[in-house]
């Protein structure tokens, strides 16, 4: 799997609005419809869906 990156603001948006903490968590991969993210320390994936 390839590193994550830094969130931008409206990732963070999008990130926070599904109640998760967005310092603890990277963006490995964007799409239209979803953000896959990944946690810093537990290496936990997941797909959310993208605000607006």
């Amino acid at each position: 799997m390839k590193n994550g990156k830094r969130p931008t603001r409206r990732q963070k948006l999008a990130i926070k609005a599904i109640n998760l903490n967005p310092a603890n968590w990277l963006v490995y991969k964007t799409d239209d419809q979803r953000l896959h993210i990944v946690h810093r320390l537990t290496n936990t994936t997941r797909s959310i869906p993208v605000c607006g």
